[in-house]
This record gives C-alpha cells, structure tokens and sequence, in this order.
C-alpha cells in the first residue's frame, strides 16, 4: 500500500510533480464535465422550450385568425396580433416571477 519515500531529489520532485498534476485533473477535469453536462441539457432544454412556446403563439395567432369569423377582420385585423403579443408578455412574466421567486427556508 504505502510506497517508500525516495531519498533521490529528482524522484522526489517527479513523484510531487505527478502527484500535483493527478491532483489538478481531478480538481478541475471533473468539475468541469459536469458542468459542460449540466449546460448543455440546459442550453438543449431552453432551445426546445422556447420552440414549443413559439408554436403555441402561432397556434393562439392561427386560431383568432381563422376561427373567429369575420370578429377581426377590417379594421380589427391587428388584435389578434395585439392579443398574442399579450399572451406571450404574461407567460414571460409569470416565467421570470417563477425563476426570480426564493425558496422557502425552513
């Protein structure tokens, strides 16, 4: 198990040198793939979020468009519009309320 110490300086600074740089890896090589693990599914999850969010607000735009009648039509063309972009403001504020809300402490 233990190895005897060695009385030669230049075995001594090697075994300290990979000692030091074993000691690096570990440190920093591991953390740093759990990271890059950790921000790609979050990056992957953001993207296929924001993509399922825009359709939904395709769809909510498509529907007022087509399925209301003649309701926005003429001079009411906008609203639909105007009713997505305020659909889509008040998701973005309900996200960011839930994202900036602390956690209970107990």
């Amino acid at each position: 198990m233990w190895r005897k110490a060695a009385s030669d300086p230049k075995s001594l600074t090697g075994e300290v040198k990979d000692l030091v740089v074993a000691y690096l890896k570990q440190e920093t090589l591991g953390p740093l793939k759990g990271l890059g693990r950790y921000l790609g599914f979050g990056i992957a999850g953001s993207v296929l979020v924001a993509v399922g969010l825009l359709m939904l607000m395709l769809g909510i735009l498509r529907l007022l468009q087509s399925e209301t009648g003649s309701t926005f039509t003429g001079n009411l063309s906008w609203l639909p519009y105007l009713i997505t972009a305020v659909v889509a403001t008040a998701l973005l504020a309900v996200t960011a309320l839930a994202i900036k809300r602390q956690p209970k402490k107990f």
